[in-house]
């Protein structure tokens, strides 16, 4: 098992979940984080952390959020690995709450 960020993470890009991960598992993009499925060690830390609820074990994520499965894996191997906790952008806190974002996903 792995785990997932999903969509409520765009625009927040908290990174409390990097600063607490044993592993090297998170990659990140303009304004988003992805957990790479083969480095994750499925501890779970990471869950609790996130301020959004953005994470979620993969055979939880919910059937609309199910393509973040293959977007993870796909962005981790493109995006650098990120390992210490970085400020969010600085509107972070006004996305925390919008719930149809996926538009606003930057890949590059």
């Amino acid at each position: 098992m792995t785990y997932v960020v999903t969509e409520p993470c765009i625009r927040c890009r908290y990174t409390d979940c990097v600063e607490v991960c044993p592993v090297d598992c998170f990659h990140g993009g303009p304004n988003f984080l992805v957990i790479d499925p083969v480095e994750c060690i499925d501890c779970a830390v990471c869950v609790a952390e996130c301020p959004v609820d953005a994470i979620y074990p993969d055979d939880e994520v919910p059937a609309s959020q199910s393509h973040y499965l293959e977007l993870n894996a796909r962005l981790a191997q493109e995006w650098p690995v990120i390992n210490r906790r970085e400020e969010p952008p600085a509107d972070a806190d006004d996305w925390a709450d919008v719930t149809a974002k996926a538009d606003e996903l930057r890949e590059r």
